[in-house]
């Protein structure tokens, strides 16, 4: 039972995360697929002027747009994740090691994040694509998940679902910094309240609350951030929409690196970091506080019967 415990408490923290954060998912979205070589797009100053304009322009809709795939995604993603991540530790654990260690803890959030990217990338693809129309996109928008599949399939094949997949499993690398900062520093600051007491991943739950968690995964996730974000923009601008021609703007992940170096340096690669950084940040303990929450109440419920 523990993994689909992980899994309920993972989807619930994943769904509550969209829920809030989506407007500035949309505007990060928007800045990272800016190149200032002709646009799709209106040109925005910065995160509060995006915000105005999309609303000024599109209404509530625009700063909603993608959010049926980005609850999905997301949902799906978190649960996975947490369920892949929970059984990769407990195998860990079986095999004799107690007190996982940062090793450990990082092959663990890796595998489970590989495995996750091949589950959904084709979600986080429509996802991107819907964010990215606005009034002066010249091709027909999909007006739904189910005709953006579609009309992908029918125009540009199976293969065009996994756009992204390279920057993606790179990706991986995000997670699993970011889960390895988190328990590290949950188990620092579990000790450090034992009174001497050593604690392991499993009883350290009872010395921490959801201010904590809170601490523990905004600072966990700026660290994962600061580190792989140029992959998130590498993958954003491949998953564009191909124009009326068929062709798409970057042909693979090394023409994205190369015109983005050639047309923009280092700063390209860091395009839309602010309205990142404003939602991923508080995104991430609202994760945290609701997954540590629901997955002791799911403990308490299972001891009860």
């Amino acid at each position: 039972m523990w993994q689909w415990e992980n899994a309920t408490a993972g989807a619930l923290a994943g769904f509550a995360t969209v829920a809030a954060m989506h407007p500035l998912d949309v505007v990060r979205t928007r800045f990272q697929v800016y190149d200032g070589r002709g646009s799709n797009l209106p040109t925005y100053k910065n995160t509060v002027n995006a915000i105005l304009t999309i609303t000024r322009m599109e209404g509530l809709r625009g700063l909603y747009a993608g959010f049926y795939p980005a609850v999905l995604g997301s949902t799906v993603s978190w649960g996975l994740y947490f369920f892949f991540y929970g059984r990769a530790k407990q195998r860990y654990s079986d095999s004799g090691k107690k007190d996982l260690s940062p090793s450990l803890h990082l092959a663990s959030a890796a595998e489970a994040g590989a495995l996750v990217c091949f589950c959904t990338n084709p979600v986080w693809l429509v996802k991107t694509r819907m964010q990215l129309q606005s009034p002066l996109h010249q091709a027909q928008p999909y007006s739904g998940l189910y005709d953006a599949f579609r009309t992908i399939l029918r125009e540009e094949g199976f293969a065009a679902l996994y756009k992204g997949i390279v920057p993606g499993l790179m990706l991986v690398s995000h997670g699993a910094i970011q889960f390895t900062v988190y328990e590290e520093l949950r188990k620092i600051i579990a000790n450090s309240r034992s009174k001497g007491t050593r604690v392991d991943a499993q009883s350290s739950g009872e010395l921490l609350n959801s201010g904590d968690y809170a601490v523990l995964g905004g600072t966990s996730k700026i660290a994962a951030m600061l580190l792989t974000y140029p992959f998130q923009v590498i993958r954003a601008r491949l998953q564009q929409r191909p124009g009326h021609d068929g062709i798409p703007r970057y042909m693979d992940s090394f023409h994205v690196l190369k015109e983005t170096a050639r047309f923009e340096g280092i700063r390209g690669f860091y395009r839309g970091i602010t309205p990142n950084l404003l939602k991923n940040v508080p995104a991430a303990s609202i994760t945290f506080i609701v997954y540590e929450n629901v997955l002791n109440l799911l403990k308490l419920t299972r001891q009860k019967e």
